[in-house]
This record gives C-alpha cells, structure tokens and sequence, in this order.
C-alpha cells in the first residue's frame, strides 16, 4: 500500500494478528531505479521514499523477516534477517513479465538456501490488460531450496507447512551458519539514518 507521512510516501507492507491488532509495518528499502539508453528508465523515487530500518517481528511459532519485491535481491538484507534469528521471510512483490519468469522463482529458492530458512512471497494475479503486467507466481519454498507451494498466474489461495524441526534438521546436515568464518568478515547493520546493509572485513 501507499502511505503518506506528512510530505513522503512510502510503499509500506502491514502484519495482522488473528485479534485483529497490527504486528508490524514495514517500508520498502531498496527503490527500483534504472535508465537504459533509448530503452527504459524507471525511477521510483520519483514517486516514492526509502524506509530506513529492517522490519522483523515475533508469532507464537517464530521470528519473521519482511522485504518488499525489489528487497528479495539483496542477499545481504535476508542474512541480516536470519542472524537477527529469522525462520520465515515474507517477500510481496510485483516482478513483471521479463524479471519474473527468469529471477522470481530463482531468487527466492537461492534466499532459502543461502540462510536455511522458509521464504514466501504474495504477488498479483497477471492481468494482460493493466497497464503494467505482473507475473504472479506467489509461492513458499523450504530451506532446501524446494518450492513446497506455488500458484500460478492466476488469482488462487495456496497453503504450505512450515515445518520448524524440518528446519533445524536441514541447518545440522549443513551447518553454515556454524562454520561461517566470523573471524574473517561479518554482516553488520549500520544505524537507522543510513540503513544500508554491508560486510565489513576483519583483520587477523
């Protein structure tokens, strides 16, 4: 959704609880921007402003991370999400039909992979007619990398299990998140006026 605060929009994703009671509010980070001569160019920020801080909240089954469409192709951002102890993140998102065939799936299996945690995403139904066409595809995938439930490009519900103990068993096969070599680099967020996630590399 769009939300306005005072002279600013923000392209904002909310949370709801089962009580009705709001969760959690998160504000798209990374703005799409591009021009390819004689091509395209697409400048979000022509309409929209960056949100400054990660979003993560708790449910009474595990911490969830959330990202807005161009969020998922930061790897950084989902790392950040799974060392803050992240299980689920949550990605609604509007890849279109060049962007969506080729990365949409793709991205999310290497997000799950990389930090062995359960992604879903939620996208619009294609409608050949709207002015800007969307791929669709909503899914869940594991943290091995299998999409366990995927729609198609039509409107549809689709339901999944995250399974927790499925979860820790894929982490003990493959423990990177034990061997990661802390000693020799680290992924930091920095404060929330610059909210930009980064490596920074340790001497030994």
């Amino acid at each position: 959704m769009a939300e306005r605060v005072n002279d600013k929009l923000y392209n904002t994703c909310l949370v709801y609880g089962p009580d009705g009671k709001m969760l959690a509010k998160h504000r798209k980070l990374h703005l799409f921007e591009i021009d390819i001569p004689g091509k395209m160019t697409i400048s979000e920020s022509e309409c929209f402003a960056a949100g400054n801080s990660l979003t993560a909240f708790e449910t009474p089954y595990c911490k969830v991370g959330l990202g807005i469409c161009y969020d998922l192709r930061f790897p950084g951002l989902a790392s950040l999400y799974s060392q803050l102890g992240c299980k689920l993140l949550c990605y609604p998102g509007a890849f279109n039909m060049v962007t969506g065939p080729l990365h949409w799936e793709l991205i999310q299996r290497a997000r799950a992979i990389d930090n062995q945690v359960y992604v879903a995403s939620a996208s619009a139904a294609t409608d050949k007619s709207a002015c800007y066409v969307t791929w669709g595809h909503s899914m869940l995938v594991d943290p091995m990398g299998k999409v366990i439930s995927s729609a198609g490009a039509a409107e549809d519900v689709i339901v999944g299990d995250v399974d927790l103990d499925y979860l820790e068993s894929v982490r003990n096969q493959i423990p990177v998140t034990r061997q990661r070599r802390s000693d020799l680099y680290e992924l930091v967020s920095v404060d929330s006026s610059d909210c930009r996630d980064h490596f920074a590399l340790r001497t030994c």
